[in-house]
């Protein structure tokens, strides 16, 4: 008996050596786990600019819209002074008569990097524009840095 539990302590020992990963095992893991993470940054952030992108021009063709049905009420466009802040709420001077209950629009956006969207009137490009100047904040840029503009769309 005594035989045989010593033999048992051996094969014990022998299975307690074998547990684990070693340490080919655990870079090998680290080496794939890097790979995946650079795949899938690499092809989510450049995604992430498109969805920006597509967000700000979609905000300015919602403000164009607003801005045509302010025009159709009050027979003209917001002076710049009033601005964008026309289409949420009655600009002072305005006939009050002819404003469309509620505002044109609920909410006014900023764009997607916080900043309130330029509107000018009369505009540079057209009867008025709006824009944003893109992830910069500055006039001109490219890529996503670019000014996104009213008149290109």
């Amino acid at each position: 008996m005594r035989k045989y539990l010593i033999e048992m302590l051996k094969a014990k020992k022998k299975d307690n050596n074998e547990d684990g990963f070693t340490l080919v095992e655990v870079m090998v893991v680290l080496v794939i786990i890097t790979l995946l993470t650079t795949f899938v940054v690499a092809n989510v952030l450049p995604a992430q600019d498109r969805a920006l992108l597509s967000k700000t021009k979609a905000d300015i063709r919602i403000l164009e819209q607003a801005m045509e049905m302010y025009r159709l009420d009050m027979f003209d466009y917001p002076e710049e002074d009033a601005g964008l802040e026309a289409l949420k709420s009655l600009p002072s001077g305005a006939d009050e008569t002819r404003y469309r209950k509620g505002g044109y629009v609920k909410l006014l956006p900023n764009d997607p990097w916080g900043r309130p969207y330029i509107y000018l009137y009369p505009g540079e490009n057209g009867v008025f524009d709006i824009f944003s100047y893109g992830s910069d904040g500055e006039p001109g840029g490219e890529d996503q840095a670019a000014d996104i503009v009213s008149w290109e769309q």
